[in-house]
C-alpha cells in the first residue's frame, strides 16, 4: 500500500512542507554554524597591529579592522558578534597575521587577551627623549613618563635620584604590553640594570675600587665621549688615571649635560658654576649624565690598564691618546688646524655655490 492511498491529499502536502522547511531550517543551522566556526572568517594577509586606545564597542572595532585592510564579511561579524555575545573589547594591542575564526579573534580581543609589543631603549640620549620615545611606542604620553621621573614618591621607592634612576634605564629591547604604566616600564628597565650589571660588577677583574653608582656615572661619561666601541675601555682606563691622581676629570661630556644640551663647547662654557663642571670640581660629578649601554658598563668594570692621561679627536673620528700634557698639546694642535681646514673647505664651497646661483 502506497501513501498516497492512505494520507489525503492535504495531509501529504502538509507533510512535504514540513520536511522542506526542516530541511531548509537544518541546512540554514548547519551553514551558519560553518560560517560562524569557520578558520578563516577574518583574514590578515600581512602582519598587522590592531591597537585599541580605549574599551571600543563593535563599531568602533569594525572602523579599525577597516582601516588596517583587515579582511572579512562587515554583515556576518556583526551576525557573529551578536550570536557569540562579544559586543565591547579591551584596550590593548593585538597582533594580526594570518586567519581566524569569529570566536578566536572576538573572545580574544573581548577579554584583553593581548599582544607584547617590542620597545627599543638607546643609549647616550636625554629624560626627554626617553620620554618621547616611549609615548611613540605605548598607549601614554611623554608627560607621564616626565611625571614618573620628576615623583617624589615614586623617587623615594626606588632609592635614586632622577640623575641615577635614568642612569638605570638600560638600553636593551624589551617585550612589554602596551597598556603598561610608566610606573611599570621604568620598574622593568630598571629590574634589567640590576640582573644584567649585577654579575659584571661582581666578576670585575681589574683591582676595582669604584662602587656600582661611581661605575655607572664614569659609564656615561664614556657613553658621550666614544663613538668606537673598541675605544671604551682605552677612555675608561684614562679617566680612571685622572681619578687616582686626583687630577680634574675635564670632561667634556659633563658641561654639554651643565649647559642642558649637547653642542660644540665655546671658551666660556669652562667657567660654568654648575656640580656637574668636571674642569672644576674634582672627582666623578654627583651622577650620572645619561643612560650607558651594558657593554659601556661593562667596558668601564673592565678598564683597560695603560698610561695615557690626556685624549683628543681626530680625523679618523677616534681619539688620539697621549701620556704626557707637551705630546697632548701637539696633538690638539693637529686637529686644530685640521678643523680649520675643514672650515676652509666649507666656506670655499658655500662661495662656489653662491656664485653659481647668481649666474
Amino acid at each position: 500500500m502506497k501513501l498516497k492511498d492512505i494520507l489525503p491529499l492535504g495531509n501529504k502536502e502538509i507533510i512535504l512542507s514540513a520536511l522542506i522547511f526542516t530541511l531548509i531550517v537544518v541546512s540554514t543551522f548547519t551553514s551558519r554554524q560553518i560560517r560562524l566556526h569557520s578558520d578563516s572568517a577574518i583574514i590578515a594577509s600581512e602582519k598587522t597591529n590592531i591597537q585599541l586606545p580605549d574599551k571600543s564597542n563593535l563599531d568602533e572595532l569594525v572602523a579599525v579592522f577597516d582601516k588596517a585592510g583587515i579582511l572579512y564579511n562587515k554583515e556576518e561579524l556583526y551576525w557573529a558578534a551578536r550570536i557569540l555575545g562579544w559586543r565591547t573589547f579591551r584596550k590593548g594591542n593585538y597582533s594580526l597575521h594570518g586567519s581566524y575564526s569569529y570566536e578566536q579573534l572576538l573572545s580574544t580581543m573581548a577579554k584583553g587577551i593581548q599582544d607584547p609589543v617590542s620597545i627599543v631603549v638607546l643609549p647616550g640620549i636625554t629624560i626627554n627623549r626617553l620620554a618621547r620615545s616611549l609615548s611613540r611606542q605605548l598607549a601614554f604620553d611623554s608627560l607621564a613618563v616626565m611625571q614618573v621621573f620628576s615623583d617624589s614618591v615614586f623617587l623615594k621607592q626606588t632609592g635614586f635620584n632622577q640623575e641615577e634612576l635614568f642612569g638605570r634605564m638600560l638600553p636593551e629591547t624589551y617585550l612589554m604590553y602596551w597598556t603598561s604604566s610608566p610606573e611599570d616600564v621604568v620598574n622593568r628597565m630598571l629590574k634589567e640594570f640590576n640582573d644584567r650589571t649585577a654579575s659584571a660588577y661582581k666578576n670585575a677583574d681589574n683591582d676595582f675600587d669604584l662602587s656600582i653608582d661611581e661605575v655607572l656615572t664614569l659609564a656615561s661619561i664614556v657613553e658621550w665621549e666614544a663613538k668606537d666601541e673598541n675605544e671604551k675601555p682605552v677612555i675608561a682606563g684614562l679617566y680612571y688615571n685622572r681619578l687616582k691622581r686626583r687630577m680634574h676629570l675635564q670632561a667634556d661630556p659633563t658641561i654639554n649635560f651643565a649647559l642642558g644640551e649637547r653642542r660644540r663647547l665655546l671658551y666660556e662654557d669652562y667657567e660654568l658654576d654648575h656640580p656637574y663642571n668636571t674642569y672644576k670640581n674634582y672627582g666623578l660629578p654627583p651622577g650620572p649624565i645619561t643612560n650607558p649601554a651594558l657593554s659601556t658598563i661593562k667596558a668601564v668594570i673592565n678598564y683597560d690598564h695603560h698610561n695615557y692621561l690626556y685624549m683628543v679627536a681626530n680625523p679618523e673620528g677616534g681619539h688620539t691618546f697621549t701620556r704626557t700634557y707637551e705630546q697632548h698639546l701637539v696633538e690638539s694642535e693637529k686637529w686644530r688646524r685640521w678643523l680649520q681646514k675643514q672650515y676652509r673647505i666649507k666656506r670655499q664651497r658655500e662661495r662656489e655655490a653662491a656664485a653659481q646661483l647668481n649666474n
